[in-house]
């Protein structure tokens, strides 16, 4: 009797998930849905279908004198060795979430979830070919599904794993980038290059259409469990692998030294997801993490239902 109840269940749960994949393929007809690693009734729709949020295939820049955008707006910085340091503000990428650029001899997709306030570099080369990203219009847990132009494959922004398709399995390569004031990175960098605005596109650049958004008591479309030890679920953290520093820690006391890293705040950056106007939104900081010998590493300052939805094993870094 446990058995064909067991049974029975399953045929329940699986029939939603059936049904689904059904109707995607009618806009997915080269994803391979029998390759996955996720349960389908995760995934959700965010409103937008397939390129419904225009991905940017490739873009232009100006030096960041020239530019006119308010200091106090963050932008992702990305620096590599030998090429000029390059910022790509938030307010492009909240609309557009992916910028395909090729840097130096380095293809990367520059990718920007909202509704996880995670901002992620990753390699665009994999298994001998460099692949193109666009935006699905599908969440998991809130975060941006993206998918490959060359197999249809779509993957977790907030992990760089393939999840459906093809490529199912295949990780992206993370690139060392951080998201700062472009204040802060004009100052380091007064000979860097800043994106400059798309073109051919009918959008409010420079405004916030999540107007309030970290501020809310609950993530968009997001059913998972909440994280622990009394966290808001849109708190920011500092991500470092498994670990998860809350940044108002950060906020208190400015530089921390703590699991062989230094962690350093710096006050002077709007949040992209406060006020309407991006330039007016309250005063965040920003944040560096690095080693012991003063490289920088790999962080993401991401919402802590996010952190809980993702990392496997998850450290909560409180201090005492």
């Amino acid at each position: 009797m446990l058995k064909q109840l067991a049974f029975a269940v399953a045929i329940v749960c699986a029939a939603p998930a059936i049904a689904q994949v059904a109707f995607w393929q009618n806009e997915w007809s080269s994803t391979d849905f029998d390759k996955s690693s996720v349960n389908f009734n995760d995934i959700l729709s965010g409103g937008p279908p397939k390129d419904g949020i225009p991905a940017l295939s490739s873009v232009e820049f100006v030096a960041v004198g020239e530019s006119d955008i308010p200091l106090r707006e963050p932008v992702i910085a990305l620096e590599i060795e030998g090429e000029a340091p390059r910022a790509y503000p938030l307010r492009f990428l909240t609309w557009h979430e992916i910028a395909n650029d090729v840097v130096g001899d380095v293809p990367v997709a520059v990718t920007f979830c909202p509704l996880c306030n995670s901002g992620i570099v990753f390699d665009r080369r994999l298994n001998g070919q460099v692949l193109e990203f666009g935006v699905t219009g599908k969440l998991r847990f809130s975060d941006m599904i993206m998918f490959d132009r060359q197999t249809e494959s779509w993957w977790q922004q907030f992990t760089g794993e393939a999840i459906v398709g093809e490529m199912l399995g295949q990780e992206l390569t993370v690139v060392v980038s951080w998201t700062e004031s472009l204040e802060e990175f004009s100052i380091r960098n007064p000979n860097g290059m800043i994106m400059s605005q798309p073109t051919g596109y009918s959008r409010r650049y420079g405004q916030n259409p999540y107007d309030g958004y970290d501020s809310a008591a609950r993530p968009f479309l997001y059913s998972g469990d909440p994280p622990p030890h009394g966290i808001e679920p849109l708190a920011r953290v500092i991500r470092v692998g498994n670990k998860a520093w809350p940044l108002e820690r950060l906020q208190s006391v400015e530089t921390l030294e703590e699991a062989g890293l230094r962690i350093v705040w710096r006050a002077g950056m709007a949040s992209a997801l406060d006020s309407r106007s991006i330039a007016l939104g309250r005063d965040i900081g920003s944040i560096r993490v690095y080693d012991k010998n003063g490289k920088d590493v790999e962080h993401e300052v991401v919402f802590a239902f996010a952190f809980n939805a993702f990392a496997d094993n998850a450290e909560w870094m409180l201090g005492e």
